[in-house]
């Protein structure tokens, strides 16, 4: 099984994350330009050439939670990543939430950044901040009194939310008025399975466009 991806990338963490949990083996196949060609692999398999995506026995799976979900139907772990019933529609939503509304809105602000001189998208960089403030509030009135964000399991919730929290903390901190979301990011950094994606990720922080804070 090879997983195509980036260190840095949030989205590649995501699936990263459920793989290490369970201690799934795969061949890690990095798409930074110091590792040549890997790229061009991963476009004759996904021309779209987005990742992370999945090689599994000949068969290509794109898009991080249908990852998940195929991990979960073809190489169960010790975790289910959607449970069934009630939890299981409420991990799926809170996936979609922390991808659209943590993920989404923080990328607004990257994507400004990222732009030639002139070219940017101000407008779009500080309504995404907004709109981000108004998910972290919600998160924080509404994030259960358990472990994780679901329950007292580690779901795919979680796998969507370590690195949404991430890095959004360091474009707009979460901040000591909201200790409840505070906390939950800090417990999800103490997961062995995250801090490897943390610590993977480290040497390439200089490309964060905003510039890496010191800590984390």
């Amino acid at each position: 099984m090879q997983l195509f991806a980036h260190p840095f990338s949030s989205y590649c963490w995501k699936v990263q994350i459920a793989l290490d949990a369970d201690g799934t083996s795969y061949d890690y196949r990095n798409v930074d330009p110091a590792h040549p060609g890997v790229m061009d692999e991963l476009k004759a398999l996904w021309p779209l050439a987005k990742f992370p995506v999945l090689v599994d026995d000949g068969e290509v799976v794109a898009e991080t939670t249908c990852i998940i979900e195929h991990l979960q139907a073809k190489h169960p772990g010790p975790n289910v990543w959607i449970p069934g019933g009630d939890e299981g529609r409420r991990v799926r939503f809170l996936d979609r939430f922390f991808d659209n509304y943590i993920q989404g809105n923080m990328q607004a602000s990257v994507n400004h950044a990222l732009r030639p001189e002139g070219q940017g998208d101000a407008y779009g960089a500080e309504l995404g901040l907004k709109k981000l403030r108004v998910a972290y509030d919600w998160l924080e009135e509404n994030l259960p009194d358990s472990k994780w964000a679901a329950g007292e399991s580690f779901t795919l919730a979680d796998c969507a939310a370590a690195p949404a929290l991430f890095y959004a903390d360091w474009i707009d901190e979460i901040g000591e008025q909201r200790p409840r979301l505070k906390a939950y990011r800090a417990r999800l950094l103490a997961h062995p399975a995250v801090s490897k994606s943390v610590e993977g990720a480290r040497p390439y922080r200089a490309y964060f466009p905003l510039g890496a804070p010191d800590r984390d």
